[in-house]
């Protein structure tokens, strides 16, 4: 029996954890290859609509153990940016 700490472990994700199953989703979900999405364009150029980025979140937060808001990809528009916002909010290290 634990002492005192009954709350479920979250997985931690590295950086490249994060990067790698933010662009693996996106290219299945575009239909194209991993290695045509960029990490450094718009969620909005790469070809996400309003409902395809809500949507995309409650994924994203089921994978990541954590709460996502639905406006993050707005905020963070990019994948870069917003790899490093969810490696910052769980303290995620660069491996």
């Amino acid at each position: 029996m634990s002492a005192g700490n009954d709350s479920p472990q979250l997985p931690h994700r590295t950086v490249e954890e994060i990067r790698a199953w933010l662009v693996t989703y996106l290219a299945r979900l575009l239909h194209c290859q991993p290695a045509d999405i960029d990490v450094n364009v718009s969620f909005d150029r790469l070809g996400l609509d309003s409902g395809t980025a809500v949507g995309s979140t409650l994924d994203l937060e089921d994978w990541f153990g954590r709460p996502v808001e639905p406006t993050l990809l707005y905020d963070f528009p990019t994948i870069a940016r917003l790899v490093e916002e969810l490696a910052r909010r769980q303290g995620a290290s660069e491996s």
